[in-house]
């Protein structure tokens, strides 16, 4: 009995030690800094069913739940640098910088979806197949016909050399083009050859058009109602093919592969009933103003570069486009604050504001729609023909200016300041009085909605804009209030005869009253000597 107690607390006593001996290492381990991947705290002991677990025990435990947790955060862990790695190799990959063919930004598509998307044809990759373009598509296959058998080559050579072009073209495009190589070399070479049809034919008139073969009624390839709705849908930016594509596939038409800039003289000439200035101007007086500013500003496309046909047909437009002279402080501060600021976009009062300050308008007949001055109180503007593709045509290239940051600003910068000007159809209505606009949409108040509608949601920086030192002199010429004064009474009282000589009578019965006024107050002071 005696043997079996001692035994027992023989058992005791060496728990107890073992029970000691780990306190004392659990202490030790407390004591210690923790590293990554050691458990600051030791596991503790747990009793089950009144028999101990120690440490080793209930640390092989935890490392089994780890590894039934592990794969759960491992593949989530997986997932991210996936993205990660996919991110990094687009930025490697995409060559931003070689973009020139942009899709439309969403916050500019919102007020007017029709404006940026092809109607009648589709040209280039963005909305190919879609199943509005079919009967479009068949007259494609009739262009390539007919340019094959008018040549006398064979399509593999224009095959060709579009997959010579292919990487280059691919990277002309804003995002992944999901087309395969020959679909995409197809395109290029398909609707290449319908564009070069179309810019050929319309020259002379449409006559061209009969020399390429071409029947006189033919539904497409004819100056015919449905001309118009293609010129229209050809200078959209979405539905541009690159300029060097075309040149190649024209320089293998007419034997010369490596020529330049004659796909963009054909383009202007096409696009040319789109153009918003005076057609008096651009045929008739056109050379006698280059002739007489020496003819250094005149725009040349030989020796001009463009990326696609909009982007020449706003060279065009521009010329040499508006070179201000900004001032020193002025670069400075636009280089320091690159965020436009939406409050700043309003660069002058609207025409019925600057009127009451004796602001004066005038036309000034020249073609570069633009070039706005203003000198000694008179503010002259070119002549502004707007029609039902003037608002496709100045979206779109609102668009490309808004999406190459290497452009300049200047159609922006223009429609931004003819929006100040015109806030109300009173203000159409003067500046078609003054021969500034001329419209064919048919009222006024369209015109006025067309302007402020052109300008919602465009991001503009005022010290960008080469109307910005002009603008500010006119609001100089606003806020002096002689002015102002000024042109109320002229307003007032020279506006009709009968004003005037009211104003002339009071003014002659003033003096008489005043005369009269002094002679009695004279002989009051200083009466006649008898």
């Amino acid at each position: 009995m005696v043997a079996v107690f001692n035994k027992e607390m023989l058992s005791w006593y060496l728990l107890t030690l073992k029970l000691n001996e780990t306190v004392v290492q659990a202490n030790h381990l407390r004591s210690q800094p923790s590293t990554p991947g050691t458990p600051s705290k030791p596991p503790p002991l747990l009793l089950t069913r009144g028999e101990p677990i120690i440490p080793e025990q209930q640390q092989e435990e935890d490392e089994e739940k780890a590894a039934v947790a592990a794969p759960l955060e491992s593949e989530w862990v997986i997932t991210i640098r996936e993205k990660l790695e996919q991110a990094a190799h687009e930025e490697v990959t995409v060559p931003w910088a070689r973009f020139s063919i942009y899709r439309v930004p969403k916050s500019l598509r919102e007020g007017d979806e029709k404006a940026y998307v092809p109607q009648v044809v589709s040209i280039g990759p963005y909305h190919h197949g879609k199943r509005r373009f079919r009967d479009m598509d068949r007259h494609k296959w009739r262009a390539l016909h007919r340019v094959l058998r008018r040549t006398g080559h064979d399509v593999q050579v224009y095959l060709d050399a579009a997959r010579a072009l292919e990487d280059r073209a691919r990277a002309c495009y804003e995002g992944r083009v999901v087309l395969s190589s020959d679909e995409f070399v197809e395109i290029m070479v398909l609707d290449g050859t319908f564009v070069l049809e179309l810019f050929r034919g319309a020259t002379g008139g449409g006559e061209g058009f009969r020399e390429l073969g071409y029947d006189r009624n033919d539904p497409v390839f004819a100056m015919r109602g449905t001309m118009h709705s293609i010129q229209r849908d050809m200078i959209m930016l979405e539905n541009q093919l690159p300029l060097f594509v075309l040149d190649r596939l024209l320089g293998l038409q007419i034997g010369r592969p490596d020529q330049h800039g004659l796909v963009a003289r054909l383009a202007i000439r096409f696009f040319d009933p789109l153009m918003p200035t005076d057609e008096s101007l651009r045929k008739g007086d056109r050379a006698k103003l280059e002739s007489s500013n020496g003819g250094d500003e005149s725009f040349d496309p030989l020796m001009e570069t463009g990326f696609h046909c909009l982007d020449v047909f706003r060279r065009s437009l521009l010329r040499v486009g508006p070179k201000p002279t900004p001032r020193l402080w002025i670069k400075r501060w636009s280089h320091i604050r690159r965020v436009a600021d939406r409050r700043r976009q309003q660069l002058i009062h609207c025409v019925t504001e600057l009127r009451s300050a004796g602001i004066k308008f005038r036309r000034r007949k020249t073609d570069r729609f633009w070039d706005i001055k203003f000198s000694d109180g008179v503010l002259k503007i070119p002549r502004l023909l707007i029609h039902d593709g003037t608002k496709s045509l100045f979206l779109n290239l609102i668009a490309f200016e808004q999406c190459y940051t290497d452009c300049s600003k200047d159609i922006t910068s223009y429609v931004i300041f003819m929006n100040n000007l015109i806030n109300s159809e009173e203000d159409v209505s003067y500046l078609h009085y003054r021969g500034i606009i001329e419209q064919w949409l048919g009222n006024d108040g369209e015109v006025a909605d067309l302007f402020n509608k052109l300008c919602q949601e465009v991001v503009f920086d005022f010290d960008d804009s080469y109307l910005s030192e002009l603008s500010e002199r006119v609001n100089r010429y606003y806020n002096h209030r002689w002015n102002t004064w000024g042109a109320s009474l002229k307003h007032r009282y020279f506006g009709n005869p009968w004003a005037f000589i009211s104003l002339v009578a009071a003014v002659f019965l003033l003096v008489l009253t005043c005369a009269q006024t002094f002679y009695s107050m004279y002989a009051y002071y200083s009466p006649p000597s008898i």
